[in-house]
């Protein structure tokens, strides 16, 4: 594996570039972001529209993880074309796709077509993460200013999508779901063009610029990294997954599982300003945040297990409240560990790669939540979840030790 160094860091210290100061293309990019999340009804009501559809649940679940193979795809697709195609073209003609393929997501008639329709709905689903990961890596190489857009990178997403469960559930009964998914449409197609107008226009990575691909599959670092994020994620995804099911056997309806969505929506909202702030000073410094990224997985993974021991609508919004610092710390301390080892020029690329755990963890959380129910009921899942979230913390160790060898500079031969 061809060993790199990070890039040129700022001192220690330095403060992170505020957002006044923030060029136009990243605010261009950060307001895609969000409008794309905010308007984002094809995950989260798919679901719905399956059954409205009155296909038996054996294909409704089968359709679900042909969306999740497409969305596990499409990061890898999506990181890769950022680093040869340039970042505004891979955006614009993702969302421009997903402009067309949604209204066929909608209007699907057979089977065929919406299994085809729903694959390359998940390999746009999220493509502008990728890109706008790697756009920020290029501009900002100082990590105090890169964790600091990306913290509100993340918090445009977290508070749109709660926007998006919020409003998608109000309009579901009055427009249709069809409809919702029509209006995520214009969202990727007013995103397109918001990449054409805005985001200046960027050339491909020369070839010899870019680290060769299999030096990413050799990686030692990114994969650690994965494992570390997919085991972190799973714990967050149970509040998708677990959350909704503990509730429903506490006798609890959808509109219930709403409050706890409504108090996790509150907590980003309330959190949010503050743990940026200290997440992004924690960003100035040498190390990279292995220690954060733990401590954010034995939180998810603690918060998240509380549910199952929950039987009111209090007891359940607690416990999706308890698990936002968890979610707010492991986003923005993978993303500072991501691009301290990700090669220059291969940004998009080990962005992508790294999407790929987001993809695997809602198909993973679920398949956990709905077994270990099956077989142990609560106290199973409460086990499950933490286990989850223990193991993501257990692997920041070798994860720390191997980033600290990779950044070690060498010793000049005598």
């Amino acid at each position: 594996m061809t060993t790199t160094t990070t890039p040129t860091r700022a001192a220690e210290g330095r403060a992170p570039a505020r957002a006044g100061s923030w060029p136009t293309e990243i605010r261009a990019l950060l307001v895609a972001t969000f409008l794309v999340r905010a308007l984002g009804y094809s995950y989260p009501f798919l679901p719905y529209h399956l059954d409205e559809l009155q296909l038996s649940t054996a294909t409704i679940g089968k359709t679900l993880m042909v969306f999740g193979a497409g969305w596990l795809a499409g990061s890898v697709l999506w990181g890769w074309l950022a680093d040869r195609i340039g970042r505004r073209t891979t955006l614009a003609t993702a969302m421009g796709l997903a402009a067309v393929v949604l209204p066929l997501l909608a209007q699907a008639s057979t089977l065929s077509t919406l299994t085809t329709a729903a694959f390359v709905a998940g390999i746009v689903y999220d493509a502008p993460r990728p890109v706008v990961t790697a756009a920020i890596a290029d501009r900002y190489r100082d990590d105090a200013s890169r964790a600091s857009i990306n913290a509100a990178r993340n918090f445009a997403v977290n508070t749109a999508a709660a926007a998006a469960g919020a409003s998608g559930g109000l309009l579901a009964d009055r427009i249709g779901i069809p409809a919702l998914l029509w209006a995520n449409a214009a969202a990727c197609a007013a995103c397109a063009v918001i990449a054409f107008t805005l985001v200046s226009p960027n050339s491909a990575t020369p070839p010899a610029a870019r680290a060769p691909q299999r030096d990413a599959l050799r990686d030692r670092r990114l994969w650690l990294l994965l494992l570390t994020s997919l085991a972190a994620l799973t714990a967050c995804a149970a509040m998708f997954s677990s959350l909704p099911l503990l509730m429903a056997r506490a006798g609890l309806s959808a509109a219930d599982y709403g409050w706890a969505q409504t108090a996790n929506a509150a907590a980003v909202l309330l959190l949010s300003p503050y743990l940026n702030r200290w997440m992004s000073r924690r960003a100035g410094r040498d190390r990279p945040m292995t220690g954060m990224l733990a401590l954010s997985a034995l939180i998810l993974g603690t918060s998240m297990a509380s549910a199952a021991y929950a039987t009111s609508i209090p007891g359940f919004s607690l416990a999706a409240a308890l698990a936002v610092p968890g979610e707010i710390i492991a986003f923005i301390a993978a993303g500072d560990i991501l691009a301290r080892i990700s090669p220059p020029g291969s940004h998009g690329l080990y962005a992508g790669i790294w999407g790929t755990t987001l993809a695997g963890a809602v198909v993973l959380a679920p398949t956990l939540a709905s077994w270990s129910l099956e077989h142990g009921g609560p106290p199973l899942n409460a086990a499950a979840t933490l286990t989850a979230g223990v193991l993501g913390a257990a692997l920041c160790w070798p994860l720390a030790a191997s980033v600290r060898r990779m950044q070690a500079p060498a010793t000049p031969a005598p």
